[in-house]
């Protein structure tokens, strides 16, 4: 796993939304690399009567900075499809109702493994004078889990019923905000850091936090496709383990805010 930090000037324009469930997660955090109200390399001496509210508003300067990781996915999600066809609608739709129903009770006493529904479809075959000669139909399981193995060794269990249609590989929604809540310290301090520096530069002696603003995210890679497949003749040919690695994904806390130069 890497870190990485990226802080940049941004011309003045509208604060990003923040995202609730990281602020209010990271508040602390937050209230902690932003414990002073006013940053400034030299504390005013002893004995000054000027206060911030008497002196004349400095100039507003519009800043960001961020840190990023790299994190390996903990989830994958296999879609398994059924499809078969009939002469008539209504035969395609009871057909693959039970089809379904079926792999689901086989699957629903795997431990570890979310197993639900997918998608379901129906539709006809036509000849090339357009009238209808049969229907067919694709429903869904979808098996979702941390534990690799388990839902490989699910997965080829029910491939005597079923094809493998997709796999999925995801970051969790908590492995997530687990790692943004460690990259918002990281963070705020770049934004404290390239604030100081941006007062030094101008000339000033400090600056005052006006407003801030947190923003997550990540790239997303695409799912990982497999080569279509053949449905296996008998449970024993789906004996083996599907083989499951999954990648890295990028988790990135953006720190975007107004100070104004003191």
């Amino acid at each position: 796993m890497t870190h990485s930090q990226r802080s940049e000037f941004l011309p003045a324009r509208p604060a990003m939304p923040a995202l609730t469930r990281l602020a209010a997660a990271c508040g602390a955090a937050l209230a902690m690399a932003f414990a002073p109200a006013v940053f400034a390399q030299n504390a005013p001496a002893a004995g000054t009567t000027e206060t911030a509210s008497n002196t004349s508003r400095g100039p507003e300067l519009n800043l960001q900075a961020g840190a990023s990781t790299e994190v390996k996915q903990d989830t994958v999600r296999i879609t398994l499809a059924v499809e078969l066809e009939a002469a008539d609608q209504a035969t395609v739709g009871k057909r693959l109702s039970a089809a379904l129903d079926d792999v689901v009770k086989r699957a629903k006493d795997a431990k570890g493994v979310e197993v639900r529904s997918g998608g379901y479809n129906v539709w006809p075959n036509s000849s090339s004078k357009g009238k209808i000669t049969n229907w067919r139909g694709q429903g869904q399981i979808i098996l979702e889990s941390k534990d690799f193995e388990a839902a490989s060794d699910l997965a080829s269990k029910l491939g005597d019923k079923t094809a493998i249609a997709n796999i999925q590989f995801l970051l969790s929604r908590e492995a997530r905000e687990a790692e943004e809540r460690k990259l918002l310290t990281q963070a705020a301090n770049a934004f404290r850091e390239r604030a100081l520096a941006a007062s030094t530069a101008f000339g000033f002696k400090g600056y005052q936090l006006s407003k801030i603003d947190l923003s997550g995210g990540g790239e997303v890679p695409m799912p990982r496709m497999p080569a279509p497949m053949m449905m296996a003749k008998d449970s024993a040919e789906g004996a083996a383990g599907v083989p499951l690695e999954a990648g890295e994904v990028t988790v990135s806390v953006t720190v975007s805010g107004t100070i104004v130069l003191q």
